[in-house]
């Protein structure tokens, strides 16, 4: 039997987001036929801009 849900449910809408964003890229990477995904095509699936959040000079498909 399953416990029934209060109504003080709590929602951690950033644990909520950071899966919706993991469960896109399985996505994205189940339809590639490459060993792995560019470092472009993740910038692409999680809609960031390329670039955003590496050091200058760092390698960019590592």
């Amino acid at each position: 039997m399953v416990p029934p849900l209060s109504a003080t449910t709590v929602q951690d809408h950033v644990a909520l987001a950071e899966i919706e964003l993991c469960g896109e890229l399985m996505i994205a990477a189940s339809a590639t036929e490459a060993d792995r995904l560019t470092a472009d095509r993740i910038d692409e699936v999680l809609k960031v801009s390329p670039g955003a959040g590496r050091p200058p000079g760092g390698p960019a498909g590592s």
